[in-house]
């Protein structure tokens, strides 16, 4: 079953069942609604694309866009318009209003096939490229684990790999102990053999390029190592 939510606007409803029938036939989960007003009752976050058609009732499809636009939670969800109104300057209306694609009525059902897998392939695209850089952090030390660095105070501090995974482990569970089996596991699983030495002898130099921090690092006896708030 394809994973995709596409809610289909006009308010031809032979033209709705057309629509939801083809793209229910591609595997689209497929919702319609035959006004804007009837839309926007509901909720349209959960969608991956929007068919919407310009010209209905008292609003618009360009107005209803209008309307997701200035919602942020609404604001990035892919708009195709379906209109029979195709001069230059309706079309620009729509691209400016920040649809990513617009088709003239009539149209052929294998166009909008087509363009809707496009458009949904671009919107993929878009966020893989937009994600943010994850980031672990205790006030002032900070991990990107995009970048592999480590900054204190702004300042980048260089670390080793191990070094590295070690905070990672730490900062990304807080307050959990650690026993030296677990941290032989997680880190240094590639290698054979490792004495309970090296995690120790890491985790004092790990303290020191923390500065400040490495008081959080503390010693459970008997247990293991953890990262204290």
């Amino acid at each position: 079953m394809n994973p995709y939510r596409i809610l289909v606007v006009d308010d031809e409803e032979d033209l709705c069942e057309i629509l939801q029938f083809n793209l229910e036939t591609e595997g689209y989960l497929v919702d319609v609604a035959y006004s804007a007003e009837e839309a926007l009752k509901k909720d349209i976050s959960i969608y991956n694309l929007l068919l919407l058609d310009v010209m209905m009732g008292e609003v618009s499809g360009f107005k209803m866009a209008r309307i997701l636009r200035e919602n942020p939670k609404m604001a990035n969800i892919p708009i195709i318009f379906l209109t029979a109104k195709d001069s230059e300057t309706d079309r620009l209306t729509g691209f400016n209003i920040g649809a990513d694609d617009y088709i003239s009525k009539p149209f052929s059902i294998r166009e909008v096939l087509a363009r809707v897998k496009a458009v949904i392939r671009r919107a993929d695209t878009n966020k893989v490229e937009a994600a943010p850089t994850l980031v672990l952090s205790y006030e002032k030390l900070e991990m990107s684990l995009e970048n592999k660095k480590v900054m204190l105070e702004g300042v980048e501090v260089p670390f080793t790999k191990k070094e590295f995974e070690i905070l990672k482990l730490f900062l990304g569970n807080k307050n959990r102990v650690f026993s030296r089996d677990e941290m032989l596991s997680r880190v240094w699983s590639d290698e054979v053999i490792v004495l309970d030495r090296t995690i120790d002898v890491n985790i004092t130099r790990l303290r020191k390029k923390i500065g400040p921090y490495g008081k959080n690092i503390v010693t459970r006896l008997g247990y293991g190592y953890c990262f204290e708030e």
